[in-house]
This record gives structure tokens, sequence and C-alpha cells, in this order.
């Protein structure tokens, strides 16, 4: 469920809401596919974290040198950063909309959109160093938020199909943003937050004894993570598909319109409530893999109990700040910056996957330690499928950045 939280954050609900106005029911298919190769990569993670002794990067660095381990946590590192600008952004576009309601209509200018992320940011930062058993208690939080955000987005799924007929249902006249299904594919395959899960087995003390307990978990949270997302596409299709110059400006105010059939004149508020719930659920978890991960790549340890891995947390917390802060400085809509952040988190996915299936595939690995072979199959095809995002993401952006 803390993989799914971080997956699920608020660039899942705003890129796959983009995606349902422009694609409609073609990125149904694309989500399945991409949860089912999420699976086969969080249970490969999960088999290495309880086969090996070692952390993931302190077997890495053993078999081909500390210099290739702090590669793969720079790679890392980096992917966060980006994913952490998207939900610093995302915070913004939630709380803006609830701070003009509360003050009459007054727009929140960019001064006072830095100024809620650098309190934010403190707050979060204060949490880590004071916040005694970090891991449980995030996981408490994670299983509260991801439940909340379950029984809302289905409720109003239900609302607005039943209600179906007060919306117009037409065919779009343009194809829709292909920068956003691909982000789509990277925040519902998040190699990166697979990486993670070998860690996370090891801060709950599992043993290869608890491998079975941990596919049922993996299958678990990563269907759900698969079904808001269908769900939150679906319900957007029945809102906007048909309508290319929304799907173009879409804003916050404009994707919460996907919740007024269940909540009417507070659709706003419990959109925006909810692209809070969800950058806070995957703000602090997204910060910790790359704080984490690059501890463990320069043989500083990998327990949240230690003060190496909440360090680069909070540089991880700093970077993604600073980047949604040039990003808000810069002219555009905001559902677009965050979708570009999210297609760009997808370039490094495929250097981590390589990773994980070298560290499945070692001839060590025998008994009861070795790692079934659907899952090594499931990991070579979101390999390969990262492989082929990764340079058309690429390729897409620098088309973007060409015609800009």
């Amino acid at each position: 469920m803390v993989v799914a939280a971080v997956v699920l954050g608020p660039g899942s609900i705003l890129t796959s809401s983009k995606v349902g106005a422009g694609f409609g029911y073609a990125g149904v298919p694309v989500v399945i596919t991409a949860a089912i190769l999420m699976i086969g990569m969080v249970a490969l993670a999960a088999r290495i974290g309880v086969s090996y002794q070692g952390s993931a990067c302190d077997e890495l660095a053993l078999r081909l040198g500390r210099p290739v381990a702090i590669i793969v946590g720079l790679i890392l590192f980096l992917i966060v950063a980006l994913f952490q600008s998207s939900n610093n952004i995302a915070m913004v576009a939630g709380l803006s909309p609830l701070i003009e309601l509360a003050t009459g209509g007054k727009t929140v200018g960019v001064g006072g959109q830095m100024a809620l992320l650098l309190l934010f940011n403190a707050v979060l930062i204060a949490i880590l160093y004071l916040m005694r058993d970090l891991y449980k208690s995030v996981e408490k939080l994670m299983k509260v938020l991801i439940g909340v955000m379950v029984v809302a987005f289905l409720f109003n799924f239900v609302v607005v199909h039943v209600a179906s007929r007060t919306f117009e249902f037409t065919a779009p006249t343009e194809r829709g943003d292909l920068i956003a299904l691909l982000g789509l594919i990277g925040t519902t395959f998040s190699v990166g937050g697979a990486f993670y899960q070998s860690y996370l087995v090891k801060e709950k003390g599992w043993g290869i004894r608890d491998a079975k307990r941990g596919l049922t978990d993996t299958v678990a949270s990563i269907s759900v993570l698969g079904i808001v997302t269908v769900i939150i596409l679906l319900t957007s299709t029945r809102v906007f598909y048909g309508r290319p110059d929304q799907v173009a400006l879409m804003s916050v105010d404009q994707v919460a319109r996907q919740l007024e059939p269940l909540f009417g004149s507070w659709a706003t508020i419990i959109f925006s409530l909810g692209i809070v719930a969800a950058a806070f659920s995957s703000f602090l978890v997204n910060a910790m893999i790359g704080g984490t991960v690059m501890s463990d790549s320069l043989g500083k340890g990998s327990k949240l109990a230690t003060m190496w891995p909440i360090h680069l947390t909070t540089v991880a917390l700093l970077c993604g700040m600073g980047v949604g802060m040039l990003s808000l400085s810069q002219s555009g809509s905001t559902v677009t910056l965050i979708t570009f952040a999210q297609a760009l988190t997808v370039v490094g996915n495929p250097a981590l996957g390589a990773t994980l299936i070298y560290l499945g595939t070692r001839p060590e690995l025998t008994g009861e330690r070795r790692i079934p072979r659907w899952i090594i199959f499931l990991a070579w095809a979101g390999f390969l499928v990262s492989c082929v995002v990764a340079v058309r993401t690429a390729t897409a952006v620098w088309e973007k950045i060409q015609a800009a």
C-alpha cells in the first residue's frame, strides 16, 4: 500500500483525467497493461528484498562495484526529483482553489504559491526528524488516504454513469495528448516505486517465508491502484471526452467538474481536497524513495531509523520544491506542467528495471530463494515496455520543446 500510495499521487489523478478526456476508453487497456507489469516488477523487488541478506544497492555494489550502485541511486534520485516537482505543483493546484474560496475569490499569486510550498515542505522536513517510528506511521497514514480516495472516486463513478444522460458524449475532433498517455504509463508502471519495495520488506523485517504474503499484498495493492486509475479515467471520459478545447486548457477547476454529479457545487472543494490528500500520500514516500536508495548506494545505510536516509530525503524534498517553484514561475497550464514532469520520470525506468532483473536472476538464488519464472517473465516484459516508452517519451518531449 505504501508503493501504491506513492504511485497514486496527484499526478496520476490529473494525468488519468487528461487521458480520459483526450483518448476516452482507449486509455483503459493501457492502464490495465501497465498495472499487470507493475505487479510483476513489484513482486520481483519484494522477492529480491527477502532473498538477499543485504539491500539491493549493497548487493549490486558487491557484484558490480560501488560506482555502479551509485549510478543506479543517482538515476532514481533524479527520477524522484522530477516526480516530486509534480507533487509540489499539484499541492499548490489543490490548495489554491480552497484559499480562493476562503478569501472570497482572491487569486493566489506566484508569491503566495511559493510561500505555500515553503511552508508545506518545512512541515514535512520537521516530521522526518521528529517522528520516532517513521515507517509504521507512514504505512498507517497511506492505508487511510488510499481508502478514502477509493471510496470517493468509486461513488462518484457510479453517480456519473447513472447521470450520464446529462452529459453530451461526442467524438473528439483531434487526437489526445501523447505525452499525457506516456505520463499515465509512467505513473501506473513506476519502476522506481517497485524498486523501493525491496527496501520496504526489509523495514518490515520479512524473510523468505513471507514471500507468499508479500505477493498477496502486491497483487491486492497494485490492483487497487489500477482500478482507481481506470475509474478516474472513465469518469473523465464521460464528462470531458470530445471537448478538445477543454483538454488543451484543462485546469484543476475544470478537472474537478467530473465530480459534479455527486458533489454538485462542492465539486471543486472535494476535488481540491482529494488532490491535497493524494499529494501528501505521495509527497513524503516519494522523497523517502530517493533519499533511502541514494544513501544505500553510497554505502551509508538504508534503514529509516538512521540519519543518512533522512538527510538525503530532505535533499530530495528540497530539489523537488526547487523544480516545482521553477515550473510555477513559468506560464502555462498547471495540469500540462504536471503531465510533462510525470512523463519525464519514465526515461530512467529501463536502468532500474535492468538492475532488478539482474539481481533476480543470479545463479545463487536456488531452492526457496529462486524467483518464479512468471515474475521474471513479467519483469522482462516490463523492461522492454519501459525501453519503448522511454524512447517515445524523449521524442515526444523533444518535439514539444521544438514546437514551443
